[in-house]
């Protein structure tokens, strides 16, 4: 009884959901900021509104994550009823084509394949999904690449380790990281005579160079880059706000001298050892 009442919670709320979002988008009598967006001018709050979500689950604000996801099935539902609206797909839609994907990519659970470790379940996830990329064909019929659906609008650290993953699976691959780290003195170089050159455009591109060789690298040692530049932001946002609290304790605020901020600095990581027991 109780999950048949939640079932139906769901759906009452769902439908709730969809009729909202009509009403926001009704031309006469709707929200005219909301009536007159698109596909592109709305995937930029989908992105950030993903972006929330991830920042709530890190800082464990579960009533923040709550309200987060709601803001994430706002967009959803958003894009679904412009696609309504041009007659594309709706709502339904899109939910009976995740159940059907869901449903084939899990025959260990809703077939009769067993796969008892993650580890086996991941490795028959990946085939499944290079087969269907395999079965698609782009607008002009030619075939799909390898890199087609590495989504452009992933942060770009992060798409340039999907894409050597992704090349990696037909060894277009260092063999070790060792040969990425004299990857990296080599481009290191380039930027540095790109530097030398005064030359801005190559500039950026020698600094794009390192970059994705980073990513690489990050990859090839098991280390998501993405995760590590949270850190490292969250690391730098502590002590330079520990550099900020020690000025204004002596009424300082404004540009000060280098040298006593980087011993504050300093301090900080002295600070955070102390704490971790380090």
């Amino acid at each position: 009884m109780a999950d048949q009442s939640n079932s139906d919670r769901v759906g009452e709320a769902s439908r709730a959901l969809v009729a909202l979002m009509a009403r926001l988008r009704d031309r006469g009598h709707g929200c005219p900021w909301d009536a007159e967006q698109t596909f592109a001018t709305i995937a930029p709050y989908t992105i950030e509104e993903a972006y929330e979500v991830a920042d709530a689950i890190e800082r464990n604000d579960m009533p923040a994550l709550k309200e987060e996801l709601g803001d994430l099935l706002f967009q959803v539902i958003f894009h679904a009823r412009m696609a309504e609206e041009e007659g594309l797909f709706d709502l339904a839609d899109v939910a009976e084509a995740l159940i059907a994907k869901m449903t084939e990519r899990h025959p260990h659970v809703f077939g009769e394949r067993d796969m008892r470790t993650a580890e086996e379940q991941t490795r028959a996830w990946e085939t499944m999904k290079a087969e269907e990329r395999a079965r698609k064909r782009r607008k002009d019929g030619s075939p799909t690449s390898l890199l087609d659906d590495v989504a452009m609008a992933l942060p770009a650290l992060m798409r340039a380790e999907k894409l050597t993953k992704r090349a990696a699976r037909i060894n277009f691959d260092w063999p070790s990281a060792d040969q990425v780290l004299e990857k990296l003195e080599e481009e290191l170089g380039e930027l540095a005579e790109a530097r030398d050159h005064h030359d801005h455009d190559a500039l950026t591109e020698e600094m794009g160079d390192v970059l994705f060789v980073i990513a690489n690298l990050a990859r090839k040692l098991n280390v998501d880059p993405e995760e590590a530049l949270r850190q490292a932001n969250a690391k730098f946002t502590r002590r330079f706000q520990y550099i900020e609290r020690k000025l204004a304790e002596h009424g300082r605020a404004g540009p000060q001298p280098l040298e006593e901020m980087e011993a504050l600095w300093v301090e900080a990581k002295a600070a955070e050892r102390r704490d971790q027991g380090v």
